[in-house]
């Protein structure tokens, strides 16, 4: 069965899309949403049915996208997302497309060059287990495998913030994670821009971190254009902050698969 959102907003949202699924969008997170949070990230994998739950949805749908903060084509391996047709795969925030095969989207940042270069000397004090992720188009400071990960994220916060600074980047948190990205690119531009791109008529967007929040407030600004939308939450202990502005919640990773299909379910062939 179709879980109901809380909201009235919520529930005009859902009502719009099952309305008229040919001009919605769906859009999901990776990881903590599609893909249960691993200690190591190249370690990530979808939850059991979760391309199945993809595949059935993006037949019935106008638009599915997959918006992560990760490059696109490591989210289509790692998720075995290759062969889920008409699927979107918005990368870095919407830096890079991956559609039909083909991948799209511009260099890196001059920064992050420099940043990468500085990084291991900032980092050789670090907490054991403090780890990075080299995204390519930002570089990403782990703190999940340190004995007291919020300890190591706030002794780490000051010093990444000036070396954002001096790089001219942006220093981002997340679940247990500082991200340095260049200024402006966030999930709520990248999934503004799709919707407006496809004309839709409504917009649901799950996710379950602090990096989807912008998302979240592009779909209130949608509603104020006219544009339906819902909001949901993969819902973790470590996230209060989109538990409370969800429409809906859901309990992780295997609740969002059950909710797509139940979504792909009421829509019908």
């Amino acid at each position: 069965m179709l879980p109901e959102p809380a909201t009235p907003a919520g529930r005009s949202g859902l009502t719009a899309l099952l309305a008229e699924p040919a001009r919605g969008v769906v859009a999901v997170d990776f990881d903590g949403t599609l893909a249960p949070i691993v200690p190591r990230p190249e370690d990530a994998r979808p939850a059991d049915g979760a391309i199945d739950a993809l595949r059935v949805l993006a037949h019935r749908v106008g638009t599915v996208a997959v918006v992560t903060g990760r490059p696109a084509e490591v989210v289509v391996e790692l998720g075995g997302l290759r062969d889920v047709a008409r699927l979107v795969v918005l990368g870095h925030y919407g830096l890079q497309r991956w559609a039909d095969g083909a991948l799209t989207g511009p260099p890196p940042a001059p920064g992050v060059q420099v940043a990468r270069d500085r990084l291991p000397d900032l980092l050789v004090a670090a907490p054991a287990g403090v780890t990075v992720e080299d995204k390519h188009h930002s570089l990403v400071v782990h703190t999940r495998q340190a004995l007291d990960p919020a300890g190591a994220l706030a002794r780490l916060r000051q010093p990444l913030a000036r070396l954002a600074t001096d790089c001219g980047l942006e220093l981002v948190p997340g679940r247990f994670v500082l991200e340095l990205r260049p200024p402006g690119i966030d999930k709520g531009g990248a999934l503004r821009a799709l919707v407006e791109e496809r004309a839709a008529a409504a917009v649901v967007f799950v996710g379950d971190d602090l990096g989807d929040l912008p998302a979240y407030d592009a779909i209130e600004a949608l509603r104020r254009d006219g544009v339906p939308g819902v909001t949901v939450c993969s819902s973790s202990e470590e996230v209060e902050a989109l538990r409370e502005r969800a429409d809906l919640v859901l309990d992780g990773p295997a609740a969002v698969v059950q909710f797509l299909l139940a979504l792909a379910a009421a829509i019908g062939d």
